[in-house]
């Protein structure tokens, strides 16, 4: 079999343990002869990198292992770009959700005013891997996580549209596991299911087996009552609350079960009600992953062992070994990808950037057919994709405007006077990361009036 040079960018990320051991635990699948690390922030991705290098030795030592923050030497001689970049880091997801809180709004790091904020900082990050991998790879997939993957998808969609990118998301794969254990299996791929949406705005319409059999009857029964949370599986308290709350969400529509984002949209004012203003999810990433996975990675790196090693495998990388195969062997294997939809929804925005499931291959994904999608849920996905087109207007266009009118048609967002206000403390707290907002004679003129 073929051996593939695989360079994670972001390669600081709390999540890049788990992907290396998720990696490792499929070599017989998946093998790899080089796996690279890059990252800006030479810094933070040594404290990750200096402990991977101890795991490979010992675990693989015949898989050439670089890190470097020189994107010539990153990104020469690899077959993937595994892409989980964070720009402005959890300095700036700190802001994304208390600016909003500010106001009485919504503070999430990919929905409402955080994630247009995020989605802005975002688009230039994979934008420049996506041209690094032109330059020095031309022939390598880039697999992007990187979020908000519906703005992102929809900027590579509009200035990258001949690059080889995949955007995805291990939302709905973790989701999808919960829904096979609530049927007695293991993997989310041991489910075959029909699902439309965004990213983070999303529902599955048939849950079924490999055989083929039905199996929503049963999900619903047990959603009804507990949502997506099992008895067997502790949550940390912020996702503890979001699993549970899909039980309100899936009695909007009964039929359907929602992907858990869609909580922020559906019960906005409850959720904005129950978020503390001063302590976010942000503060509880820092306080458990983040001083997790740095403290392991520096015991690694002092003992040079892996006697105790505590990172394992999940989801989120699981899935995108499994992606990476079915583009490298050609396996036509059925996975939910963010792609133009293009007739996928058939009464849906042509140009929208949908997640849907496709048939993967080596040429890419080959989107399933979803048919037309109910009243409810267009309205919904007509206005958020209405607001993730308006904020990639704005990056291109360098508009106030545009952006203004994005926070104002977020449904999380209650009027245009609480959006500006949100909207001139994130463009003060994101200078040097979005470009500079141009205003025109109408804005300058109500500002006036309002002073």
């Amino acid at each position: 079999m073929k051996k593939f040079s695989i360079v994670i960018a972001g390669g600081g990320s709390t999540y890049t343990p788990g992907i290396v051991m998720t990696l490792l635990n499929h070599l017989d699948r998946f093998p790899i002869r080089q796996l690279k690390f890059y990252d800006n922030d030479g810094e933070r991705q040594k404290v990750i990198a200096d402990a991977c290098e101890v795991i490979l030795r010992e675990k693989a030592p015949e898989i050439k292992f670089v890190a470097t923050t020189d994107p010539e030497e990153g990104f020469t001689d690899v077959d993937f770009v595994m892409a989980q970049i964070r720009v402005g880091k959890y300095a700036l997801r700190d802001q994304d959700e208390k600016i909003p809180l500010k106001y009485g709004v919504i503070g999430q790091e990919t929905c409402g005013p955080g994630g247009i904020a995020y989605g802005l900082r975002s688009i230039g990050g994979v934008l420049e891997i996506a041209d690094y991998m032109e330059k020095y790879s031309p022939n390598a997939w880039m697999l992007n996580y990187s979020n908000p993957a519906s703005i992102v998808a929809e900027a590579t969609r509009r200035l990258r549209p001949n690059a080889k990118i995949l955007n995805i998301c291990d939302m709905p794969v973790g989701i999808q596991e919960r829904m096979a254990k609530i049927v007695g299996l293991n993997y989310y791929n041991d489910l075959e299911v029909r699902y439309f949406g965004l990213n983070h705005f999303g529902w599955w319409t048939a849950v079924r087996d490999k055989q083929g059999n039905d199996l929503m009857p049963k999900i619903r029964e047990y959603v009804a009552e507990h949502g997506y949370l099992l008895p067997d599986i502790p949550d940390e308290s912020s996702w503890k609350a979001t699993f549970g709350m899909a039980k309100n969400t899936f009695a909007l529509d009964p039929e359907r079960f929602p992907n858990t984002y869609l909580q922020y949209y559906l019960y906005t004012k409850f959720e904005a009600e129950h978020m503390d203003p001063h302590h976010t999810r942000t503060d509880e990433v820092r306080e458990g992953r983040e001083k997790f996975v740095f403290s392991e990675c520096k015991k690694i790196a002092a003992s040079q062992s892996i006697e105790g090693l505590k990172f394992k495998p999940d989801d989120h990388s699981n899935y995108i070994v499994d992606l990476s195969r079915a583009i490298a062997y050609n396996t036509h294997e059925r996975m939910l990808v963010i792609v133009e939809n293009n007739g996928a929804v058939a009464n849906f925005e042509p140009t929208a950037m949908v997640e849907v499931p496709c048939i993967v291959g080596s040429n890419g994904p080959e989107r399933l057919a979803m048919g037309d999608i109910p009243r409810f849920q267009k309205g919904l996905l007509e206005q958020q994709v209405a607001v993730e087109k308006l904020a990639v207007d704005a990056w291109e266009e360098h508009s106030y405007l545009k952006l203004w009118q994005a926070l104002t048609l977020s449904h999380t967002v209650p009027d245009a006077s609480v959006a500006k206000k949100i909207l001139d403390d994130l463009i003060e707290a994101n200078k040097g990361f979005w470009p500079e907002l141009k205003k025109n004679e109408q804005v300058k003129e109500l500002e006036l009036n309002l002073n």
